[in-house]
């Protein structure tokens, strides 16, 4: 027993030391966070949950989410000393270019990292969807005896991250849907960068949560395994999601403790040396005595728990070959047969209410397929017939409900799509990507497939105004690298949009639809939007172009009959996708947009962009107007006259 003390003593100031040498290399990073927190961080790694270093993404493990990732090196240290791909030579490359040890953590870069954190808020948020796919997934292929499905979520969160509104948005959410696996360690160190949480933050956080219908508990030190482990065993009874709160010192051990002086920065090689002696660390940088690898090493104990886990699976596969066939596809990624033809539509329609049609036929066929709305339902057509909704008694429930939550939506699909299992969806208005922005552009930067359905897509929103009307969100979605931006003319553009979005894998979509009714193309015309533009209408050797997305693409056809009328020979482009459109050959571009035909774009909100494949814009360099939408349209220029007359400039 007292061999074992002695080895966990010495692991936890291991993961310590490996962060404090790491951050002091590197003359960059949070030291304090790690030295504080490092014997949760052993007493997760080691002893709770169940994972294997061998295969970071074995279905059934448990998840970790370090939501204060500044605190990188503690994830990089515990993940190094468990046996993950990790090596020291990476330890020692902390923050430098090209290295597995970014300064924060990077999901698909680094093994073992669930989820890309920093932003704080992300974190837990997007636990928040990795902890409601498990119990989906459980509800939905778990049989009596036979539990595939049964992992817990653990996050580590900081002040900062409770501070941030979108981490409250998703935990009422978690307590509302009753995610009892999700276990939140809320790292109570009391100290902010600009110092002392009281400053700005004097709540009482654990009566918070308890009104959100959380478990929660206090651990008076981060440095009592004992009680660490007794707190984690409660949590894992309740029935509901647990905050447990544990009193930190950061910078544990060194001349800084207690001090926002151990946050962002080295601790000096002064304090280091001082921390070594307050520790009885006598070790030089980054050496690690081999009884501590011995120790941590979950190599062996982790395939033990996969294999278990995979004999299980077998067992299932007999019992439920249907089930089994379905569970393995899903986790696999594998996409079911979709329906490639559009719906028959016989008259104008919202791009909106063509979505709505579109998941109609969607829904029955992929099952794995769901979604929500951020208490827009009605207006963005995300729930399709036989949806029922997702709550803690209905389980099984598709349609997701997230209220007046946005931020939080964003998040918890993130973390919907990352868990597997399932491919996410939400929708709200355009205007409000501004509040859900964060997790938009993280789940570019993690590559994860989520389906963002934004409606009400210009200032044809009308008479709600321009506090309503969106103008430069266009522009600021396509600038996100990894975003693949479609805002489709039609309903049959809009069907082929969303075969884009559930085969693309790589990266998240935003499809971009309108309010008001437009008119319909050919459906065989629109299948180019599978190609992310081209020629909706030609003239023999035109001599200009007119491109558009959207609406506005009806507003260039108005355009072009009128500029045939004077004889003039247009092409009209339709170029509902420009990310889409930059990923084809370059013969083909240039075959529909020829760089030396003089082009005018046309569209209804910010023109910076489309400078790109145009020569003239016409754009909106204001915010719009509360009026019928007819009427701001044609007070703000968006006229057929206005776009012939830009053409005409040109071919003067």
């Amino acid at each position: 027993m007292t061999e074992t003390k002695d080895l966990t003593a010495l692991s936890v100031n291991a993961i310590r030391f490996l962060a404090v040498d790491a951050v002091e290399q590197a003359k960059s990073g949070h030291p304090g966070m790690p030295m504080a927190m490092a014997p949760l961080a052993y007493l997760l790694f080691r002893e709770v949950m169940r994972h294997n270093p061998l295969d970071p993404s074995w279905p059934n493990r448990d998840r970790f989410v370090l939501s204060a990732g500044h605190g990188s090196m503690l994830l990089y240290a515990v993940l190094h000393l468990t046996g993950y791909d990790l090596p020291l030579e990476e330890i020692k490359r902390f923050r430098q270019w090209g290295s597995k040890t970014p300064g924060h953590p990077e999901y698909g870069h680094t093994p073992g990292v669930e989820v890309t954190t920093g932003p704080l808020g992300q974190g837990i948020a997007t636990a928040v969807g990795l902890a409601l796919a498990e119990k989906k997934l459980a509800a939905e292929f778990n049989r009596p005896g036979h539990q595939v499905v049964d992992h817990y979520t653990y996050v580590l969160a900081s002040d900062g991250d409770l501070m941030e509104g979108v981490s409250g948005e998703a935990s009422s959410l978690a307590g509302t849907w009753g995610l009892s696996k999700l276990i939140v360690f809320w790292d109570d160190n009391r100290i902010s960068i600009d110092g002392p949480t009281d400053l700005a933050f004097t709540e009482d956080v654990l009566a918070r949560y308890r009104a959100y219908g959380w478990h929660t508990l206090r651990v008076g030190d981060a440095n009592d395994l004992k009680a660490l482990r007794h707190a984690i065993k409660l949590a894992q009874l309740d029935e509901r999601p647990s905050l447990i709160a544990v009193r930190s010192h950061i910078g544990y051990g060194s001349p800084k403790q207690g001090s926002h002086k151990a946050h962002g920065e080295p601790l000096g090689p002064e304090a280091v040396e001082a921390t070594r002696r307050n520790l009885a660390w006598p070790h030089p940088p980054f050496v690690v005595p081999e009884e501590v690898y011995r120790h941590m090493n979950l190599r062996e104990q982790g395939w033990a728990w996969q294999e278990a886990w995979e004999r299980a699976m077998e067992a299932y596969a007999k019992a439920f070959p249907d089930l089994y066939g379905e569970l393995s596809r899903r986790l696999g990624g594998g996409l079911p047969s979709l329906p490639e033809e559009p719906p028959a539509f016989d008259k104008p329609v919202a791009t909106r209410a063509a979505s709505g049609r579109a998941l109609g036929l969607l829904v029955p066929r992929m099952p794995e397929l769901l979604g929500g709305s951020a208490d827009l339902t009605p207006s963005n057509n995300t729930q399709a017939e036989g949806m029922t909704p997702f709550s803690r008694e209905n389980p099984l429930g598709r349609y997701l409900h997230f209220g007046v939550r946005e931020h939080a939506m964003g998040a918890i699909l993130n973390g919907l799509n990352l868990h597997g299992g399932y491919r996410a969806y939400g929708g709200t208005f355009l205007v409000f990507s501004d509040y859900m922005r964060p997790a938009i552009r993280l789940a570019a930067l993690m590559g994860t497939p989520t389906v963002f359905v934004f409606t009400h897509d210009s200032i044809a929103l009308g008479e709600d105004g321009p506090t309503h009307q969106p103008v430069e969100h266009l522009t600021g979605l396509r600038a996100m690298p990894g975003l693949w931006v479609i805002r489709p003319a039609d309903a049959y553009e809009t069907f082929y949009a969303w075969q884009v979005a559930l085969r693309r894998k790589e990266g998240p979509t935003a499809l971009i639809l309108t309010r008001q009714a437009v008119p319909l193309l050919s459906p065989v015309k629109a299948k180019g939007l599978l190609r992310g533009g081209y020629v909706l209408e030609d003239a023999e050797d035109p001599e200009g172009v007119i491109v558009a997305a959207g609406s506005e693409v009806h507003l260039a056809l108005k355009a072009r009959a009128l500029l045939l009328e004077k004889g003039r020979r247009v092409r009209v482009v339709s170029l509902p996708s420009l990310e889409l459109f930059a990923a084809q050959p370059e013969a083909y571009r240039k075959e529909v947009l020829p760089p030396g035909l003089p082009t005018v774009a046309v569209e209804a909100g910010a023109g910076l962009g489309w400078e790109r494949y145009a020569h003239k814009v016409v754009g909106l360099d204001r915010f719009g107007a509360s009026a019928p939408y007819p009427e701001v349209y044609e007070r703000l220029g968006f006229t057929p006259e206005r776009v012939a007359e830009a053409l005409l400039s040109l071919l003067v």
